[in-house]
């Protein structure tokens, strides 16, 4: 390591210390130039490690320090460095371009190496403490240990058994470089790790077989002004060039590479040149600066300098690396804060670092250059997703058997041989996974004797990596395994046998009477209109004088009026038409009767509520335990003993969902539990007889177990929230549970009344119907009779008439005589 210390001013000359990086070496070097020299000022040191201790010891002889690279946080405190400062930004801003790089692409883990000194520990603080607020997890942290050059612990079985694939290196350059090495040997660079560096490794340090891996490598440091399109003093960059290559020619590497630090060194160096050169307008800095006469240097003091700090804390200039000034209360650089990502790409047969973000005081990160874009490892352009990837990766996936969710079918495959693969709501969804995240599937269909509550133990036993079906996430069973989000919302139904139903239709009033009986009633109405238009066609006066069809339509209005009851605006005239009224009037009385007893009967069914409602009836009690079927070892199990039996197995115990059905069937038991998905599927699909009761209860959610702590916990995730904001799984429900192959979901239990049921109303309308027609014979032949009788009156002897006195034919009066 280089530490400049800088004496004087213009008329003094340099002193230039080499140290190795040592704090001891480096305070006992500084220590013996500063009892040999008058020392006004020193630049740097470099290390963050040095400057804890060239700090303090500055203080304490009361010369100003700025250090163009050390940015350990805990050096920003002014009232423990009162005579320290830095022109290169703190780590604290490095940290917050770090979070919003995590911001842009959306990762949310890494891991953090970072090496053992105040360098490498406050930029690890900086950072967590910055992921922290951020809600960005550090899940693992390793240590590069300076002493022995090497990574504390397993490197390569850290990286591969982490949940996140995002590295970032809190080195220095020589230790990032081994660092980096040892990830290259122990395989964890490349397509599926990215790393971020916080310092530029030299590229010419690694051989040719390793540059494909390192595509992809993200490098973060400060930069100048210019590099973010914002200014710089350009005169004095040329100038200060110009003397270097005047001098030094040799060391000289072209403006286009000079090192960002070199330009903060001379910003520091400008910034003590400048303020000396106010504090001693008139002289030169020896003869207004006096030094206390020792030679050792814990006593040397350097008198007439306190007001050096007031003109570095108001100075502000442009200096070569943009706007520097400085603040009383801090030790940073107030403005001038700039920051780089550059990215390690192959050109041809070599590598490079191409610039492609910058960011500005902590600003968001923005495209460096249109041009410039990011290869990502693997010679990607997608930007990764920071976690494990489940790409190539072979899943042992268990299922349950539960239609519609999984059930087996039977194909024939292409040697003719009949086989069974499992079909469904989950096959469907393994696939789609598949389809979305590149990992093969391994299927096995579970035993049907399987509990749920027994699935978690083979994931934690790592019998299966998935088990996949209609498990509830239940607290008891994330304690074994983790759960994904929710691949069905669900809740609990009642099942119970099918009993009345309420269907309403449209034209329910026409549905008290069957078909066959109104039928008749039609035919009586045809009838009867067409024995009166016989009856009164001649003998009604409002008839006779109409014209055929006006007489048709009187006699259907006169049948009809008087079979509803409501009559006509006028009156039969014949015997018959009369004896045909009271036929119609007897069927009236009792059809309207018969209607309104059956219709309202009919609503009063549909509208009726079921005796048994739901949950809350057995909540009350109104179905005895032993009569409700529970699955045992099941969602619903915990839910019965929780909310209901309050721990008591009073129930009656159920082996599976087939010997659920069973039961209810047989009538064993009343009611049972079952989930929303699969009661709607059965009911509607497979037992007609059965029909769900009340509505939806303890509403829960069905997940996929993996592994806890998984390193493809996100990537499942992210993918099945993928798929929910597509509206996949709206698509699969409507495949697999809105099928409906029962005829009905209810019976029609409409009340209706039967032909056979008013049969002996129709004989007595049939005899009326005949007295009538008798009458209107029997009044029709009375001409005929009449003529009879006058032949017969014709044809008879009329005896002579008997004379008898006129007396006799008197009335009898007493006591008077006739003569």
């Amino acid at each position: 390591m280089r530490e400049f210390l800088k004496y004087g001013t213009l008329d003094t000359p340099r002193k230039l210390i080499e140290t190795i990086g040592d704090p001891t070496t480096a305070l006992r070097t500084t220590c013996e130039t500063i009892s040999t020299s008058n020392i006004v000022g020193i630049v740097g040191p470099v290390v963050s490690r040095e400057a804890h201790v060239i700090a303090p010891f500055d203080a304490s002889i009361g010369i100003p320090t700025i250090s163009y690279a050390a940015t350990d946080p805990e050096l920003s405190d002014r009232i423990a460095n009162p005579t320290f400062y830095r022109t290169v930004p703190s780590d604290n801003d490095a940290a917050s371009t770090i979070v919003n790089l995590f911001l842009k692409f959306n990762w949310t883990m890494c891991i953090i190496i970072y090496q053992n000194d105040e360098f490498g520990t406050g930029g690890y603080k900086a950072i967590s403490n910055a992921f922290l607020r951020n809600n960005v997890t550090v899940t693992e942290t390793m240590i590069f240990d300076l002493n022995t050059l090497s990574i504390r612990g397993d490197l390569k079985s850290t990286l591969t058994g982490s949940l996140t694939r995002i590295v970032i290196v809190w080195a220095d350059t020589s230790y990032a470089t081994f660092i980096l090495q040892s990830a290259l040997k122990a395989d964890v660079v490349g397509p599926l790790f990215t790393w971020i560096l916080g310092s530029d490794v030299p590229l010419t340090a690694f051989d040719e077989i390793s540059y494909d891996r390192l595509v992809g490598v993200l490098t973060i440091g400060p930069v100048v002004g210019n590099l973010a399109n914002a200014p710089i003093n350009q005169t004095l960059l040329n100038d200060a060039y110009s003397i270097w290559q005047k001098y030094e020619p040799e060391s000289f590497p072209g403006a286009a590479n000079v090192n960002y630090y070199a330009l903060f060194a001379f910003d520091a160096a400008w910034t003590l040149i400048q303020s000396f050169a106010q504090l001693c307008p008139n002289s030169t800095v020896s003869s207004c600066i006096t030094f206390t006469n020792t030679s050792f240097c814990f006593d040397r003091r350097v008198l007439h300098i306190h007001s050096i700090f007031d003109i570095i804390n108001t100075n502000t200039f442009l200096g070569v690396s943009g706007p520097v000034q400085f603040s009383a209360n801090t030790t940073d650089r107030v403005n001038g804060i700039y920051y780089i990502v550059q990215n390690v790409q192959r050109v041809s047969h070599t590598l490079k670092y191409v610039p492609v973000l910058i960011s500005t005081s902590s600003a968001a990160w923005t495209p460096q250059a249109q041009t410039n874009v990011i290869v990502w490892p693997g010679q990607s352009l997608t930007a990764p997703t920071g976690y494990a990837s489940l790409q190539g990766v072979t899943l042992y996936i268990a299922v349950i058997i539960t239609p519609p969710f999984t059930m087996m079918k039977e194909y024939v495959d292409q040697y003719g041989l009949t086989q069974t693969k499992p079909i469904g709501y989950i096959p469907d969804l393994i696939e789609l996974l598949q389809k979305q995240i590149g990992f093969v599937p391994n299927i096995t269909v579970l035993p049907e004797n399987t509990t749920y509550n027994s699935l978690p133990d083979l994931v934690a036993n790592k019998v299966y990596d998935l088990v996949m079906g209609d498990v509830t996430i239940l607290s008891s069973r994330r304690i074994k395994a983790a759960f994904s989000d929710s691949i069905f919302d669900n809740s609990l139904r009642i099942l119970t046998r099918q009993k009345a139903g309420t269907v309403v239709h449209r034209f329910g009033f026409l549905r008290t009477f069957e078909l066959a009986l109104w039928m008749v009633i039609l035919a009586c109405l045809i009838w009867s209109a067409f024995l009166f238009s016989f009856y009164e066609g001649n003998a009604h006066t409002d008839l006779r004088n109409k014209s055929i069809l006006s007489r048709i339509g009187m006699s259907i209005w006169f049948a009809f009026g008087t079979l509803i009851g409501y009559g006509a605006d006028f009156h039969t005239r014949s015997a018959a038409g009369r004896v045909l009224t009271i036929g119609i009037y007897i069927t009236s009385l009792v059809l309207i009767s018969a209607y309104q007893a059956y219709f309202t009967a009919s609503i009063t069914v549909s509208i009726a509520q079921s005796s048994f409602s739901g949950i809350d009836d057995i909540k009350n009690g109104k179905v005895p335990y032993n009569r409700i079927g529970i699955i045992s070892g099941s969602a619903m199990e915990e839910y019965f003993l929780r909310e209901i039996s309050d721990g008591s197995h009073t129930y009656y115990i159920l082996r599976d969902k087939q010997d659920m059905f069973d039961k209810l069937l047989s009538g064993i038991i009343d009611v049972s539990i079952m989930d929303t998905g699969f009661a709607e599927f059965a009911t509607s699909s497979i037992y007609c007889n059965l029909t769900i009761v009340g509505t939806g209860f303890d509403q829960s959610q069905f997940g996929i177990i993996y592994p806890t702590k998984w390193l493809y916990e996100q990537a499942l995730d992210v993918s099945i929230l993928s798929l929910r904001e597509k509206g996949v799984f709206n698509d699969l429900k409507s495949k697999w549970f809105q099928t409906n192959n029962c005829t009905s979901a209810s019976t029609d239990t409409s009340v209706r009344l039967s032909l056979e049921a008013l049969t002996g109303l129709f004989i007595v309308f049939a005899i009326f119907s005949a007295l009538s027609m008798l009458m209107f014979l029997w009044v029709k032949c009375r001409p005929l009779r009449k003529c009879i009788r006058q032949r017969r009156s014709r044809n008879a002897v009329i005896p002579n008439p008997v004379y008898r006195p006129y007396a006799q034919h008197l009335p009898y009066i007493a006591g008077y005589q006739h003569v």
